[in-house]
């Protein structure tokens, strides 16, 4: 029963403690710790999110200003800007990654019946990464290599699954790490779609995903020397111009990806631009292709939506640990924001359930009931896109 438990308490009843446990103790996180538990902390960091706090400051004063209810929420030390400040700057960062990725294994599960693309079985990944600009005065660390730089900035590098908007791998960097480097450390899955933008053109690394057993689909660099072998006959109707079977030609590409490729030139009615994609499918129709690179741009919806709604832009602490923590935190409430919606059978999007939240989380009424009867005409002109994008 939810009877006298706050909405807050409810919410990280979803959070598997155990794994928690499992994590905190493969990376020692509570070594020596005698107050203010690893748990403690994530409850104080998810709650930061969850209302839009603004500092350490404001964490402090709003969680003391809740008095018993914050005792049967989980946290049990009394919270201090100091405190919370210390844990997390010393505290492993990979305990929250670890756990954000727990939560997307159970988001996954979730929503595996779940698929964007219709006319695709197989899983759908894109590839991408966003800068998140710093003050190089309060993050030195976060220094372009080249010493002369004046800015400073991290790099969040993630793969989506597109079928169900769910994060599966994410990377913080430093700013001027190539995106490509990203690809050494994935484990492709066989059968599964890779979506590329341009940038990750590597032909050594793309022969890396077509050994796995996997699929690439990346848009060609201009200038791509080749020589053709075959031509396909085309739907131009849908917007295919060409669909060739081609063999690169400089040394160095061909020495890194020597089989054949397939490349596509597509006409976009809608923006009335034309793209040219490789790839190393050679089943399935040119349209679906295109289609395919389409739905790389949930990527970057995904991107904006968590700049927008999430706290991974203004940071709490200015050492990597801090930065590192706070992003996995907020990736963490994301994926447990998705994965509420599926199991209490919400109709509401993310955006809505966030604002719901934001403002019910210390009342005691059941979580359903709250998050179901509430009623609430939120203006969202300015985002319709992302909006209809998490509406799963």
């Amino acid at each position: 029963m939810n009877v006298g438990r706050t909405v807050f308490s409810q919410l990280m009843d979803f959070v598997p403690r155990h794994e928690f446990r499992r994590i905190v103790k493969r990376h020692r996180g509570e070594h020596r710790v005698r107050h203010f538990s690893c748990w403690e902390q994530y409850l104080s960091m998810a709650f930061a999110q969850l209302t839009y706090r603004e500092g350490l400051r404001d964490v402090e004063a709003c969680l003391r200003s809740l008095g018993p209810a914050l005792y049967h929420s989980g946290i049990r030390s009394t919270v201090s800007r100091s405190t919370l400040a210390d844990a997390n700057e010393r505290r492993s960062w990979k305990i929250y990654r670890d756990l954000a990725l727990a939560l997307t294994d159970q988001a996954r599960v979730l929503y595996r019946d779940d698929r964007l693309l219709s006319e695709i079985e197989s899983a759908v990944y894109a590839l991408d990464a966003t800068t998140i600009e710093l003050c190089l005065a309060l993050f030195p660390w976060a220094r372009a290599q080249n010493h002369l730089a004046t800015s400073a900035g991290v790099k969040l590098h993630a793969l989506l699954d597109v079928q169900r908007n769910i994060p599966v791998f994410a990377r913080v960097s430093v700013a001027n790490l190539h995106e490509v480097r990203i690809l050494d450390e994935l484990v492709f899955e066989p059968g599964a779609f890779y979506v590329l933008d341009r940038g990750y053109t590597d032909f050594r690394r793309l022969k890396v995903i077509d050994s796995s057993g996997a699929f690439f689909v990346i848009r060609a660099k201009k200038g791509l020397r080749f020589t053709r072998t075959l031509s396909h006959v085309v739907d131009k109707t849908r917007g295919i111009n060409v669909d060739q079977t081609i063999r690169l030609v400089v040394q160095r590409s061909l020495e890194g990806y020597p089989d054949e490729l397939r490349r596509i030139k597509f006409f976009d009615v809608e923006t009335n631009r034309t793209f040219i994609f490789l790839t190393n499918n050679f089943l399935l129709d040119a349209a679906v292709i295109a289609g395919l690179y389409r739905s790389r741009w949930k990527i970057e919806l995904f991107f904006k939506w968590i700049k927008q709604h999430l706290r991974i832009k203004a940071f709490y602490g200015t050492s990597a640990n801090a930065v590192n923590t706070q992003i996995w935190i907020a990736l963490s409430v994301f994926v447990l924001v998705a994965i509420i919606k599926k199991e209490l059978k919400l109709d509401a999007s993310l955006y809505t359930i966030l604002q719901i939240l934001s403002v019910t989380l210390f009342e005691k009424e059941p979580i359903h009931q709250v998050l179901t009867a509430t009623s609430l005409s939120i203006d969202t002109a300015s985002s319709v896109n992302q909006l209809n994008l998490f509406d799963f």
